[in-house]
């Protein structure tokens, strides 16, 4: 009887570009200034990126173009999500004590300085990415921008947007 053997490759690894943006100006402000400066057709997906950490629901605005010459797919996306958290405390039998208190939660932790990430999906093997970033750098309210190494970020699963 033959045996057969099943191979299953590590298919999980995506190739793509991710450029760090510096920028202290809201998602949709950002996602605004890539259309106009960097040539972008950036929208805001009707879902968010959600997931949950330490208890609580975290969404995340993603703004995508999908470059159908190109075959390029660009997604802008916040690293940080500030969310309220809600505290009780009892002090007594009869008296309970809420309090409120702010929680910041990163979707890339390593990278906490970083206000929002682009990453950039090719079918291409070159991407023009040194020109992305000296267009993303002339923005006005950009601080910096910078490409990162994929191999150094340990949270590569929170990147996922299907």
């Amino acid at each position: 009887m033959a045996h057969h053997k099943l191979i299953l490759d590590d298919d999980l690894n995506e190739d793509y570009s991710l450029i760090a943006i510096h920028c202290s100006e809201e998602s949709y402000k950002v996602a605004y200034l890539l259309n106009r400066f960097a040539s972008l057709k950036l929208k805001r997906k009707p879902v968010d990126l959600e997931y949950s950490s330490k208890g609580m629901d975290v969404t995340f605005p993603v703004f995508e173009f999908e470059h159908t010459m190109f075959y390029t797919t660009y997604n802008l996306v916040a690293n940080k999500c500030k969310s309220s958290q809600l505290h009780t405390s009892s002090s007594g039998l009869f008296s309970e004590d809420f309090s409120d208190r702010s929680v910041v939660t990163y979707l890339i932790p390593e990278y906490k300085k970083v206000d929002y990430f682009l990453k950039i999906q090719s079918d291409f093997e070159v991407i023009p990415l040194r020109k992305l970033i000296s267009e993303i750098n002339e923005i006005k309210q950009v601080i910096s921008a910078y490409s990162l190494d994929l191999d150094q970020i340990k949270s590569k699963n929170n990147l996922i947007f299907d």
